[in-house]
């Protein structure tokens, strides 16, 4: 099972437009700082599922016929803007699984075009996809959201994005299910003390890191005052800073 951080951004990316700030200023001059809006793939079985699909390129990134199954977190949109080009496309039929479409676009669903909403999960419904178990857990975050445990082969990735804390009843769950890497939002720097709600800070991920126990965190949905943060400060032990394009095979 092969999983790729396509994307590491918070809602803001980075550069932000029109920000002249250190982190934004670099990741101008060098695309590999750059972080697009968070999202990633799962390859299982000859067979990629793309993550939330905030990027306004997917159209590009997956040839025709390549991509059959997208699973969302939730519906912000800055997960779901590139659903709205790829559903016009032609003689293809992609699977969108995620929460209750009842928080969905309203404009989206009625003109779904290529896209199949019909199948949505529930909290601790465990199901397969591609020889991969999945299990749907509930977020902390402004709207109904889903954080996925992805299963194989004995070991177990977390993919908690967008979230401030965690619910008892996730908790609860990875208490009896052992996570080895987490990768979860940290959208704010632990000196920020004006950040607005629904995403967590470094300070958050500490605690959550602490109480789950992964051999391995991996920080996504990564703000650019987070980024400024990680420039002169070293990230604790066993914690990393994700980028766009980072592999993780279990």
């Amino acid at each position: 099972m092969k999983f790729t951080l396509v994307g590491t951004g918070s809602v803001k990316g980075c550069p932000v437009y029109g920000c002249d700030c250190p982190a934004c200023i670099r990741a101008v001059m060098d695309p590999f700082l750059a972080r697009r809006p968070a999202s990633a793939t799962l390859e299982s079985d000859g067979e990629v599922i793309l993550i939330d699909a905030g990027l306004t390129d997917i159209e590009e990134r997956f040839p025709p016929g390549s991509l059959k199954h997208i699973m969302l977190t939730h519906y912000h949109m800055d997960h779901i803007v590139g659903l709205f080009s790829l559903r016009w496309g032609s003689g293809l039929r992609i699977s969108v699984t995620g929460p209750d479409t009842s928080d969905a676009p309203a404009e989206l669903l009625k003109h779904s075009g290529i896209l199949d909403f019909s199948r949505t999960v529930s909290p601790f419904a465990p199901f397969t996809v591609n020889g991969v178990r999945v299990t749907p857990v509930p977020l902390s975050h402004s709207r109904p959201t889903m954080g996925y445990a992805f299963h194989r082969n004995g070991r177990t990735l977390a993919y908690l994005t967008d979230t401030l804390g965690l619910p008892v009843e996730t908790l609860h769950f990875f208490a009896g299910n052992p996570v080895n890497v987490m990768i979860i939002d940290c959208s704010y720097a632990p000196d920020m003390t004006d950040a607005p709600g629904a995403h967590n800070s470094l300070n958050d991920v500490l605690e959550l890191h602490q109480r789950i126990q992964p051999s391995r965190t991996i920080l996504t949905h990564i703000g650019h005052e987070l980024d400024n943060w990680m420039n002169t400060n070293p990230l604790p032990k066993d914690i990393e800073a994700g980028h766009d394009g980072l592999v993780i095979t279990l």
